[in-house]
Formats: C-alpha cells, sequence, structure tokens
C-alpha cells in the first residue's frame, strides 16, 4: 500500500491514520507536507468535533522515512510544520498509539492534546543517535507535556520506554489492555463532543499558553448562553444543547 495520510469523519470525530505499512507508518516527505493541509480542512469541517491521530495496524509511527528525502528538502523544517499545525488545531485532539512511537511519531504524539496507548507500546526520541540537535519548539513542546527532567532523560539518552514508564512520567493519560485502545477511544470521544465547545476552545487556549484572550472568551462565555444551558439541562437531567459557536 503507497504511503498516504488517510482520514473520515464520523460522529463529530476526524480520524487520521498515518498509513506506510512497509515502513512502520514512518512520514515520508510528502506526508510531512500533506498533513497541514488536512489539518486545516478538517478544523473548517463544523461537522468535527474532536481528531484522533492513530496509526495504520499495529504501529503508530516509526519516525521519518529518510529514504523519501530529497536533496531539496529539510527535514526538521517539515516536522516542525507539521507538528505545530497539529499543535495549533483548535479542536481536542487525541493520539491513539499502538506500538512505535518514535522519533517523529513522538513529535506528532506530543502535539496532540492527550495521548491514549495500548499496552506494548515503546516511545523514544532519538535525535542523538544521529548528532542532531532537536527542534527548539519541539524541546519545549516536550518538556511541557512530561517536565524537563523526563526530557532530558529522552533527548540525552534516545533510548525507548515501555507503555507504563511513559504514563508514570506523564506522557500519556491512560493505558489500555490490549485490544482496547479502540472501544476507549469511541467512548472518550463520546464524551468530548457532548461536552461545551466553548469550555473546550478556551480550555486548550489557555492551557497552552495564551494570556491575551480572557476579555474574548468572557464576551463568548456571556454572549453564548451556553452556562445557562447547562445548568438548566443539569437541574432537569437531560443531556445539555449547547449553542456555541452559533451558525451566524
Amino acid at each position: 500500500m503507497d504511503a498516504a495520510l488517510r482520514s473520515t469523519v464520523a460522529d463529530g470525530v476526524a480520524t487520521v491514520v498515518i498509513s506506510h505499512p512497509a515502513k512502520r507508518n514512518a512520514m515520508t516527505a510528502a506526508m510531512w507536507r500533506a498533513l497541514p493541509e488536512l489539518l486545516a480542512r478538517l478544523a473548517a469541517d463544523p461537522a468535527v468535533r474532536v481528531l484522533v491521530l492513530t496509526g495504520d495496524g499495529p504501529t503508530f509511527c516509526a519516525g521519518a522515512d529518510i529514504s523519501s528525502l530529497t536533496g531539496d528538502d529539510d527535514p526538521q523544517a517539515l516536522s516542525v510544520a507539521a507538528e505545530e499545525a497539529l499543535a495549533a488545531f483548535p479542536k481536542p485532539t487525541v493520539a491513539a498509539v499502538r506500538g512505535f512511537c518514535v522519533g517523529g511519531g513522538s513529535q506528532l504524539a506530543a502535539a496532540c492534546d492527550l495521548r491514549f496507548a495500548e499496552e506494548g507500546a515503546s516511545f523514544g526520541v532519538t535525535p542523538a543517535k544521529l548528532g542532531i540537535v532537536y527542534p527548539a519548539s519541539s524541546t519545549r513542546r516536550l518538556a511541557s507535556v512530561v517536565g524537563p527532567a523526563w526530557a532530558k532523560y529522552l533527548l540525552f539518552s534516545a533510548e525507548l520506554i515501555g507503555a507504563e514508564q511513559a504514563l508514570r512520567a506523564g506522557f500519556l493519560q491512560e493505558l489500555l489492555p490490549a485490544g482496547q485502545l479502540d472501544k476507549r477511544i469511541t467512548e472518550f470521544t463520546r464524551i468530548l463532543t457532548g461536552r461545551s465547545r466553548l469550555t473546550q476552545a478556551a480550555a486548550k487556549e489557555f492551557a497552552d499558553g495564551r494570556t491575551d484572550r480572557d476579555a474574548y472568551w468572557a464576551e463568548q462565555a456571556a454572549a453564548s448562553g451556553d452556562t445557562a444551558e447547562g445548568v438548566a439541562a443539569f437541574l432537569e437531567r437531560r443531556p445539555p444543547r449547547f449553542g456555541w459557536p452559533s451558525a451566524d
């Protein structure tokens, strides 16, 4: 099968699949280039409430497919552009990880808001094996996810760590038994699609460190009526019908 990014949208959830089975889903130059455009389309789709990033088959992503690069390609620039586009996706993002999540794969997983994995997954950030300086933005993002000491551990050693260690480090939010990842992703994304988009959008910006939109989100909350709807739904024991953003 050719290397490609596949995407589907169902029940408010966009699923992006990294598919390059012959190379353990390593990202080709074309795939790195395609990801920002794909994410922009999905972000603009009002039917999309949540995005799930996963790999085809038993592997998430083994990094970059070096053989796909040409002399004109800057592999760091390609991977960082894709990573930044994923981190900037305006709706909740979840990485669903099986097997190897290494190099560029870990870079993409770290750019997601949340990471769920199946037992047996392995994680690593490996530039020290090649004498490569890991991008500054990627280093800071990794440190924000796992803390400076764990980021140094991973970057200094280039060692792979198992899923239980990744959970202890804070890289993972949940670790699932074999065969249970898809079920849990379906359950969790269903929860997310039923929650307030207003709350999620503001929380994502605040948690990511943005400090200039407090007044904007206060105005949005006041105008949306979502708080009144949420309280009414709670008192009436029914699912809320949140209205933000309006269709106007």
